[in-house]
C-alpha cells in the first residue's frame, strides 16, 4: 500500500495506491467519512459497473452503508450540465443528506461529473474517487478539480472540491481497452516533462511493458505521478500560479476536443497533440532545443497513433483556444518546456508562432 497525502491548510486528503484495493473500499471509506454518513450514491457508467460495480456495492453494504447506483452516459460528450441535473434529481429522490457521500467509480468523465455534482448539491457533500482508467488514476481524480463541458469549451463550468479519499487499484487497468491505456500514457509523459526527467526516461524505457499493462511498472508510474501532482496541489490548490504547469499540452488539447465536439479524441490523445504543439512553440521561441523536442516527439510516437487532427481548420482551433479558461487578459497562456523536466508559463506567444506550431504539429 502506498499512501500519498495532500495537506491543504489543515485538511489532509489521502490517495491510496495498491493492487486489489477495490475489494476493500467499504472499510477504507468508512474510516475516511466517519459515522455521519448513511447513504452512498455510486456514480458510474454501464461498462465500469459491469466490471467493478457489484464488488464496490457489496463492500459498501458490508461497511454499513445504504447504496444507490446512478449510471451516467459513457464518454466526454455526456460531461454536461444536463447530466449533472440528472444526478441532482437522483440524489434528491434518494434523499441524500449533507452527511452522505458520492462515490465516483470510473474514468475522468465520471470523476469530473460526480465531483461537480458533489461540489454543488446542498452546497457541497463529500465525494470519494475510485478511478478505473490510467488517466484518471494519475491525474483527473487527484487535486479537487471538478467540472462539466460547454459546447464552446472544455471544463468551463466547474468548482474546486477535494475528494475525501482517492482509492487507486492498478489491477482495474487489466480490463482497460488498449486505446484508453495509451491515452493515460500520454498524460504520464506530461509529468515527466514538467517535473521529473527520470520519470520521463523510465516511461520511455518501459513503454512496451506499460502498454501491456504490466502491474509493477504501472504501479510505480501511478505512484510517482500522484506524488508529483500532490506536491503541486499542496503548493497551489486553486491554480493561482504553480499548478498551471499541469496544463502542459492542454491549451491546444482542450481546443481540439471542443472543435470536434468531444467525439474524435480521448482526452489524453488530445493532450498528446497539444504537447507536440507546445514543444514546437517553445522551439520556435528559442526556449527548447531541437534535440529535446525530437526526444519528446519520439516518446509520444512510442505510445501509439493518435486520431488525425490535420484536417481541422487552424482558425477554429485558435478560436477555441481563446475561449479557454487559461486565457489571461485576452492572451493565450502556454506551458512551454525549456528542457525535459522543467517548464515555464508564457502569455506573450505571438499568434503567428502559434499558427506555425499548429501547422507543423498537427500535419
Amino acid at each position: 500500500m502506498r499512501t500519498i497525502s495532500i495537506n491543504l491548510a489543515g485538511r489532509r486528503r489521502d490517495i491510496l495506491v495498491a493492487p486489489g484495493l477495490i475489494n476493500e473500499v467499504g472499510p477504507r471509506i468508512a474510516e475516511a467519512v466517519g459515522g455521519s454518513a448513511h447513504n452512498a450514491v455510486i456514480v458510474s457508467n454501464s461498462t465500469v459497473t459491469e466490471l467493478h460495480g457489484k464488488r464496490v456495492e457489496r463492500s459498501l453494504r458490508r461497511a454499513g452503508f445504504k447504496v444507490h447506483t446512478f449510471l451516467a452516459g459513457d464518454g466526454e460528450k455526456f460531461k454536461t450540465l444536463k447530466s449533472a441535473d440528472k444526478i441532482y434529481t437522483f440524489l434528491i429522490e434518494n434523499r441524500l443528506e449533507r452527511g452522505d457521500f458520492i462515490v465516483a467509480l470510473g474514468g475522468g468523465v465520471v470523476g469530473d461529473l460526480a465531483g461537480f455534482a458533489a461540489a454543488t448539491y446542498l452546497r457541497g457533500i463529500r465525494v470519494v474517487q475510485i478511478p478505473t482508467t490510467l488517466l484518471a488514476q494519475i491525474d483527473s481524480s487527484i487535486g479537487g478539480k471538478t467540472g462539466v463541458n460547454h459546447r464552446l469549451g472544455k471544463n468551463l463550468i466547474g468548482a474546486f472540491h477535494q475528494p475525501a479519499l482517492v482509492l487507486i487499484d492498478p489491477e482495474a487497468l487489466a480490463t482497460l481497452p488498449g486505446r484508453e491505456l495509451r491515452a493515460g500514457l500520454f498524460e504520464a509523459i506530461k509529468y515527466g516533462v514538467i517535473s521529473d526527467r527520470s520519470l520521463f526516461d523510465e516511461i520511455d524505457a518501459n513503454m512496451a511493458r506499460l502498454k501491456r499493462a504490466s502491474l509493477p511498472e504501472l504501479t510505480s508510474l501511478i505512484s510517482r505521478s500522484c506524488e508529483i501532482k500532490a506536491e503541486v496541489v499542496e503548493k497551489d490548490e486553486r491554480e493561482g500560479g504553480l499548478r498551471r504547469i499541469l496544463n502542459f499540452g492542454h491549451t491546444v488539447g482542450h481546443a481540439l476536443e471542443a472543435v470536434t465536439l468531444y467525439r474524435r479524441f480521448l482526452h489524453g490523445e488530445a493532450v498528446g497533440h497539444g504537447m507536440r504543439a507546445a514543444s514546437r512553440v517553445a522551439e520556435l521561441m528559442g526556449l527548447f532545443s531541437a534535440d529535446e523536442r525530437m526526444r519528446l516527439d519520439q516518446a509520444i510516437s512510442g505510445v501509439g497513433a493518435i486520431p488525425a487532427a490535420g484536417n481541422l481548420a487552424s482558425r477554429d482551433i485558435m478560436t477555441a483556444m481563446k475561449r479557454d479558461k487559461k486565457v489571461e487578459a485576452g492572451n493565450l497562456a502556454f506551458v512551454l518546456p525549456v528542457e525535459i523536466g522543467r517548464v515555464v508559463i508564457r502569455s506573450d506567444v505571438p499568434l503567428k508562432t502559434v499558427r506555425k506550431a499548429l501547422s507543423e504539429a498537427l500535419a
